[in-house]
């Protein structure tokens, strides 16, 4: 099992970034890696329960990711359960997803991303190329919908 950790900061305070990471509404802008769309999607990090996405490539490519939001403590952090879908649709291995909110002390944010029990170091790599390009979507997201 392989864990990844990435960080960002943000100017936006605290509370806009924790409403970026998981309302529906600011979710849809950023989620999925550069060039991916989202053709369906139950993106709600907002309270436990189930979500779905499945994104689509340039080429046409489905990829589904399914879980449940396993708990939220509002204003600070929301984990969620990650799981691949194949070509018949059979959910595969189960991680976990951790977005943190912590205030940086002068009006913005340290954001912590934490996925953990990937499959291996091979899924490791592939999940933070992906991760990777959608936290930078995120960033210039925040950079927009904050001012």
């Amino acid at each position: 099992m392989a864990d990844l950790e990435m960080k960002r900061h943000f100017a936006a305070p605290p509370e806009k970034v924790f409403d970026f990471v998981t309302q529906a509404e600011h979710l849809t802008k950023w989620w999925g890696p550069e060039g991916i769309t989202l053709a369906e999607h139950k993106l709600d990090f907002s309270r436990a329960g189930p979500w779905m996405s499945i994104m689509k490539n340039s080429e046409g490519g489905i990829h589904k990711v399914t879980g449940e939001v396993l708990s939220v403590e509002q204003g600070k952090s929301v984990t969620f359960t990650w799981a691949w879908h194949d070509d018949d649709d059979q959910r595969g291995h189960d991680s976990e997803v951790r977005f943190e909110v912590h205030s940086d002390g002068n009006g913005g944010t340290d954001f912590v991303m934490l996925h953990s029990n990937l499959a291996d170091d091979d899924s490791a790599q592939n999940h933070e190329s992906g991760w990777g390009s959608s936290l930078a979507k995120l960033e210039r997201y925040a950079d927009q919908v904050a001012v």
